[in-house]
């Protein structure tokens, strides 16, 4: 999607997977060499629908990978259809009447299935933003952080916001900080971007505790050896 021109911008080596199975691959590259520093740009509909299951399950593995997930709220490379992420009653080529759908809130679910570090900003938050990429560079776990984004080639033009400088306007004027949110109404929030920090709960990591089970056994023969050791 959008967010997979992101790599190419950045001065490290890259790897461009199939569409929703980023982070699949970025598992089985970070289990089969855990030393690596693995970053993966994804967005909305990549990461939340195709890939959702993927998400999820890495979330709970929590497996030391810091995922930066776009969110722009709709599929803006493959022709402006709705995403898991659309607000409700938002426009696009497969909702022309307005998505009846219910978007995700990527941040909660993510922190739900057990990632030790959420965060989500927008592009209107640079400095904030910024700090939570270091943080979960640091963070030794799964690190999520949400970039809510614009996109005024499909999303914007649906919406009634045709310009980027709109869309920008619109994203810093609805954002409200999480300390901030949590004192208000549900009813005051419909509609805004709730950012700031959604977990930071450091705990066992995968790939830690993979090489820990290695060792433990490290001295005991394999049962697939003595299955082949008695066809002998």
């Amino acid at each position: 999607g959008c967010s997979s021109r992101i790599p190419g911008y950045a001065k490290c080596d890259s790897l461009h997977t199939t569409h929703g199975r980023a982070l699949s691959f970025a598992t089985g590259l970070k289990v089969g060499n855990p030393d690596l520093d693995v970053v993966v740009f994804t967005g909305d509909g990549d990461a939340a629908s195709i890939g959702g299951n993927h998400l999820i399950h890495a979330a709970r593995r929590n497996i030391n990978l810091t995922v930066i997930c776009i969110n722009n709220n709709i599929y803006g490379m493959t022709g402006g259809q709705i995403s898991p992420t659309s607000p409700k009653g938002s426009f696009g080529t497969t909702a022309p009447y307005g998505s009846r759908d219910m978007p995700f809130n990527l941040a909660e679910l993510v922190s739900a299935a057990g990632a030790s570090y959420v965060a989500r900003w927008t592009t209107a938050h640079p400095l904030q933003l910024s700090k939570a990429i270091q943080k979960g560079l640091e963070n030794d776990g799964f690190s999520f952080i949400e970039v809510v984004s614009q996109c005024p080639t499909y999303f914007g033009r649906k919406n009634k916001m045709r310009t980027p400088l709109e869309m920008f306007q619109w994203i810093k004027d609805n954002s409200i900080n999480k300390r901030r949110a949590e004192k208000m109404e549900e009813s005051e929030l419909e509609g805004k971007i709730i950012v700031g920090e959604f977990a930071n709960k450091p705990h066992a990591e995968l790939t830690a505790n993979i090489k820990a089970l290695a060792e433990e056994n490290s001295d005991k023969p394999l049962a697939i050896k003595s299955a082949f050791e008695e066809l002998d």
